[in-house]
This record gives C-alpha cells, sequence and structure tokens, in this order.
C-alpha cells in the first residue's frame, strides 16, 4: 500500500484561498515521479515530472475529485483513482504519485504517494494509482 505525504505548503496555500477542491473547482491532476519528493516543494515539475511517452503524458492526468465535510469541522478531498497503460513500449521508471492544482498559475503542489520502490511497466502493462480519500482536520 503506498504512503500519503502532504506538502507543507498545501495548508498554507487553502489559506490563502488559492485552491478550490470542489468538484467544479480546480483541475487536480496526478503526475509521476521517480525523485523523491521534499515536504517542503511548492510546486509542479519539482520534483521532476517522467517523460512523455508510451501511455504516459508529461503533466500527468486530470482526476476527479470531491470536497465533502464529515464529520463537521473535518474535510475530505476524494480523488478518483487513475490508471496509465503502457502502449508502443515502456513508460518511464516511477515511484511517487505526485497531486497538484493544474488551474493555478504556479501549479500548487498538494501531496504525493510513495510506492515503496521503482515500479517499471513494461509495454501493455498497467499501473492503477488507486482511489484515495485526504482528510483535513
Amino acid at each position: 500500500m503506498a504512503t500519503y505525504t502532504k506538502f507543507n505548503s498545501f495548508t498554507y496555500q487553502l489559506g490563502l484561498k488559492t485552491m478550490d477542491l470542489s468538484a467544479t473547482g480546480d483541475v487536480l491532476k496526478l503526475y509521476l515521479t521517480n525523485t523523491l519528493p521534499v515536504i517542503t516543494d511548492t510546486v509542479f515539475g519539482t520534483p521532476a515530472d517522467i517523460s512523455s511517452g508510451n501511455g504516459y503524458t508529461a503533466g500527468g492526468d486530470d482526476i476527479t475529485n470531491t470536497w465533502t465535510e464529515s464529520p463537521a469541522g473535518t474535510g475530505l478531498l476524494n480523488i478518483s483513482a487513475n490508471t496509465w497503460t503502457a502502449s508502443g513500449g515502456a513508460i518511464a521508471q516511477f515511484r511517487y504519485v505526485v497531486l497538484y492544482n493544474d488551474t493555478s498559475t504556479s501549479k500548487h503542489l498538494i501531496g504525493w504517494w510513495d510506492y515503496g520502490s521503482a515500479i517499471d511497466l513494461a509495454d501493455t502493462e498497467t499501473f492503477d494509482s488507486g482511489a484515495a480519500t485526504i482528510t483535513i482536520a
């Protein structure tokens, strides 16, 4: 199971109202990297995205998200699973899946999942990030 870690700047950006996490709000994306994220990273590209090709598009994929409150005073960011399938060759090696806000000019980071070891997707193999809920209390 992947381990989730929040970037420090995420809660700061919420306080500045730079993110609308509702389903009709900002576009959230997941991207793949093989570079260890650091909690002090703030914007897309740090850590570096893997190379585009063979079923992966640089910048990652849009995800479906909803923002709810349950129980009172606790926000829940629910994100859909995303699937990448290698096609025409292997997708570049990765270990981390990074969530970020693609709507803001600065493309602020939210958090990342560490899958524990490098992942290699050969032609026709599939990787599913899994759905997730991020709790903000």
